[in-house]
């Protein structure tokens, strides 16, 4: 029997969600192998997530794209950013998974639970980033982020854990109902919930209309907290802090990278007539996200605590670039979000490698006299906080640099002094930990553990960062040409 014109079109779009096809059917049969696997036998269960999340992200890179692609009927659609994000997603969550091991081992917490979460929480991230319709967006945020509520309660003997799981479950539901009601306003007054005749609908008039506005800044919220900006930020610090570490660095990097699909799918793609109103609005969100991360951590004696507050601050640095609404800016703020991530994951990676049974090492403390006992990994930790801090030649140090060109490109040279500014600030506690590190004696001489593969993840990942910045123009080319 012969498919109807709309089915069979919609069918033929199913070959561009390969790679997402491809990691369901993975995640699903990696829950029903945990089953039948003894708790001796569940390290397969960590090894063919990671596998999977590789073979995903071969299949990403396989795709041939000459141009933008919409497919299954509109709610799907492929580009350069799509296919840039999803790989750094992919590669992300992987050496988050090689981290996590010896720590979730060492706590007798190493079920398979939280390899089929994190499986499922990156899938929706790859459908939020490719995500052509309001529907789309949606789903994909949702089912990203009812993984990471699970995950963040994932240690079951832990109070402090189910505390921060419900703040995180309550304030996200707050959010994502927000989200949804600018996304109704928006539908309401456009007519269409497909990306491209959103774009299309506010450039043919609508883009000074006040219900739009209205619309525009509902989205804001949701967009606004998912990204964890001030003043949607509260959920932050208690979670980065009360999630088990193995968590923290999850949530702390790819769904980053999924907030910065979902700002960029939502403003400059669907509402970039409309860049005028939004970009006031992130204008605010920017300057307080600077302020508040970073004079408030200054004062945070726990390093993840310290750390979320970062994160805030490096938010603010990622919506200048968004808020200029010129191709560089969103190039920059692309490389910006790409290169946090990276250096993240090598810091929250510091953290899981001195962490021990009983021992959290997430305390600044805990950092003191590193390079007595390890000079090799105080000199990868060294590197990661000056890429943080924008000290050159590192690559944070670029990143920063994009973004307030940007600015200045824009003639808002007022917040690209602002900016600076902040930066000589949050320099401050990232240099601190270079100073604990080498200059005061240490408070544990235990030795440092960790499997080979995690310690030679961790170098490669520092080093990285130190490479990136030495020669940047790969990472700069490769964003420029996957926002063309």
């Amino acid at each position: 029997m012969n498919l109807p014109f709309n089915a069979s079109f919609f069918n033929a779009g199913l070959v561009y969600a390969r790679p997402e096809i491809f990691l369901t059917i993975a995640a699903c049969a990696i829950l029903m192998l945990d089953l039948l696997l003894t708790d001796a036998q569940r390290r397969w269960t960590g090894i063919l997530a990671v596998i999977s999340l590789c073979v995903t992200a071969v299949l990403v890179v396989a795709q041939p794209l000459s141009t933008k692609v919409v497919a299954l009927g509109g709610l799907f659609e492929l580009d350069r950013m799509a296919q840039v994000l999803k790989i750094v997603t992919l590669l992300t969550v992987a050496v988050v998974f090689v981290y996590s091991t010896d720590y979730l081992r060492r706590r007798a917490i190493f079920k398979g639970e939280y390899f089929v979460l994190g499986l499922f929480a990156t899938l929706g991230a790859m459908v939020l980033i490719s995500a052509g319709s309001l529907i789309t967006l949606y789903l994909g945020l949702e089912l990203m982020s009812l993984c990471l509520y699970a995950m963040v309660a994932f240690d079951r003997d832990s109070g402090i854990a189910a505390e921060s799981a419900i703040k995180y479950f309550v304030l996200g539901s707050m959010a994502s109902g927000t989200l949804l009601y600018g996304m109704s306003i928006i539908y309401g007054m456009t007519g269409s919930l497909e990306l491209d005749g959103i774009a299309n609908a506010v450039r043919g008039g609508f883009s000074a209309n006040l219900g739009l506005v209205f619309g525009i800044a509902f989205l804001i919220v949701g967009v606004g907290f998912k990204f964890g900006a001030v003043p949607f930020h509260m959920w932050i610090p208690d979670v980065y802090e009360g999630s088990p570490t193995c968590v923290t660095v999850f949530i702390g990097t790819a769904s980053k990278l999924a907030a910065f699909g979902l700002a960029m799918r939502l403003l400059p793609e669907a509402l970039g007539a409309s860049q005028p109103d939004w970009s006031q609005m992130l204008v605010v969100l920017s300057v307080l996200s600077m302020a508040i991360g970073n004079i408030v951590a200054i004062a945070q004696f726990n390093l993840k605590r310290m750390l979320a507050y970062s994160t805030i601050s490096h938010v603010g640095y990622v919506l200048l670039g968004i808020l200029s609404g010129t191709a560089q800016g969103y190039q920059a703020a692309m490389f910006y979000m790409i290169s946090y991530v990276v250096v993240a994951a090598g810091a929250f990676g510091m953290i899981l490698l001195l962490a021990r049974q009983g021992f959290e090492a997430d305390k600044l403390e805990d950092f003191k006299g590193l390079n007595a006992r390890s000079p090799w990994f105080a000199g990868m930790m060294a590197i990661l906080m000056f890429s943080l801090a924008g000290v050159p030649p590192f690559i944070g140090f670029w990143a920063k640099l994009g973004v307030i060109q940007a600015v200045l490109g824009v003639h808002l040279t007022w917040l690209a002094v602002v900016a600076v500014l902040f930066s000589v600030v949050g320099a401050y506690y990232y240099l601190r930990v270079v100073k604990l590190m080498y200059f005061d004696e240490p408070s544990d001489a235990t030795a440092i553990g960790g499997s080979m593969l995690m310690r030679t993840v961790l170098s490669a990942n520092a080093l990285l960062v130190l490479g990136l910045g030495i020669i940047p123009g790969s990472l700069l080319q490769l964003c420029q040409r996957a926002l063309q």
